[in-house]
């Protein structure tokens, strides 16, 4: 009997072709994991019944959005987590979750390996081979991509070869990954960092040039950080996300163009589409701004560079990460309350916060009739912050520079 390996199945071109390559280089018996974990409509039935016709012993499908919402997608938002300042990390939370569901699998169906379709150029494989060293490390990993030498328009070739059905032409060479948080769009003229996207490559969002001209505004709940409602209505996580998917979509939101660096040591240029994490993020931070200190924001900002690392490396099931969540909960305590965002052209901005835990006092900050600020407080003030720059000009002397930036012309 032949042993057996889980694979993380997609349906897609690499792990369609990783099918019938395993069983050919490796004799093994080949079941196929697909996690669903949202995006657009996926026809599960048909994955499932490709992969077996393809050359999988068994193809298993598990619904995993609303566990990679509540466990993944939530707490990277609550952390304020985008990589380089750009990418909200959708395909990288998605990775330690499949990862897990491989693991898991790989014990019920008593597999002695997994297997993901990763090339060695990318960050997925990190993410996927780190997950099951922390997890299983007992588990073999096969990356067939990172293994097999041929180039994108081979692996087509040998598809096309042996019959298997792929989603991908060499006039249409783009490798694509979605999940609810967001969809990432690689290769073809996308390498070409000078090049504008052609629009063929978005999918969930208008042209903001082609986007309505009147603006759309959103209220969103929150409570202890989690996004709990949308216009007054309550509503899971997963339905949460995919309406603001849509809604934000249609007015342009989402659209990111960036020049990214990998883990791996090279600069790779990403497209990528998230309406819903652009107007989450940006509503949520709102509602720090009005119930987190000064002190408190500086400093989970500090983390939230850290934590989007830390995901993006591929780091999600170590101690580190179980300490910087820790803090993370801790900041979400009174993060609290509603916030209103205006959708239009390929922008998403808040226009309105408000939060039962609010620390902005409108007498304290009133010019108005009203105003309970005592301003004579402010002298004392002044005359001691200011005291050590009096003291050292007064001992010191006063610098005499003719550039105004206070440094002396060679």
């Amino acid at each position: 009997m032949a042993d057996k390996v889980v694979l993380a199945y997609s349906g897609g071109l690499d792990t369609s072709v990783a099918i019938r390559w395993i069983n050919e280089n490796y004799h093994m018996d080949v079941v196929t994991l697909t996690a669903d974990l949202g995006g657009e409509k996926r026809d599960m039935p048909s994955i499932r019944e490709k992969a077996v016709n393809v050359g999988a012993v068994k193809a298993l499908v598990v619904d995993a959005k609303e566990l990679f919402v509540r466990h993944f997608v939530f707490p990277a938002l609550r952390a304020d987590a985008l990589y380089e300042g750009q990418y909200p990390l959708a395909t990288a939370l998605g990775r330690p979750l499949i990862a897990k569901l491989l693991v898991d699998a790989a014990a019920e169906e008593g597999a002695s390996a997994v297997a993901h379709g990763c090339t060695g150029k990318g960050n997925d494989q990190v993410r996927f081979d780190v997950t099951v060293c922390a997890l299983a490390p007992h588990l073999k990993i096969i990356a067939p991509a990172r293994e097999w030498g041929m180039t994108r328009e081979e692996t087509i070739a040998y598809a096309q070869r042996h019959g298997i059905p792929v989603p991908v032409t060499a006039e249409s060479p783009y490798s694509i990954d979605e999940n609810l948080w967001g969809r990432s769009i690689e290769c073809g003229v996308l390498e070409d960092p000078w090049a504008e996207p052609p629009e063929e490559v978005f999918s969930w969002t208008s042209s903001p040039k082609d986007a309505p001209d009147k603006p759309c505004y959103v209220e969103i709940g929150f409570e202890r950080g989690i996004p709990i409602s949308l216009d007054g209505r309550e509503m899971d996580g997963v339905a949460l996300i995919q309406e603001l998917n849509q809604v934000a979509g249609e007015h342009g939101v989402g659209r990111i163009d960036h020049v990214e660096n990998r883990l791996i040591g090279i600069k790779s240029r990403e497209i990528y589409e998230a309406p819903a994490a652009t107007t989450l993020l940006v509503a949520h931070k709102a509602l720090e701004a009005m119930t987190l200190t000064k002190d408190q924001l500086r400093f989970k900002e500090k983390v939230a560079s850290e934590y989007a690392d830390l995901m993006y490396n591929g780091l999600w099931f170590t101690a580190l990460h179980r300490d910087i969540a820790a803090y993370v909960e801790s900041t979400q305590r009174h993060v609290t309350g509603t916030v209103r965002v205006k959708l239009l052209k390929g922008n998403a901005s808040v226009v309105g916060r408000k939060s039962p835990k609010s620390l902005y006092s409108f007498r304290l900050a009133t010019y108005d009739k009203g105003d309970e600020f005592d301003q004579s407080a402010s002298l004392g003030f002044i005359h001691i912050w200011g005291l050590p720059v009096k003291i050292q000009a007064q001992i010191q002397g006063v610098e005499q520079t003719d550039d105004p930036l206070g440094e002396d012309k060679k």
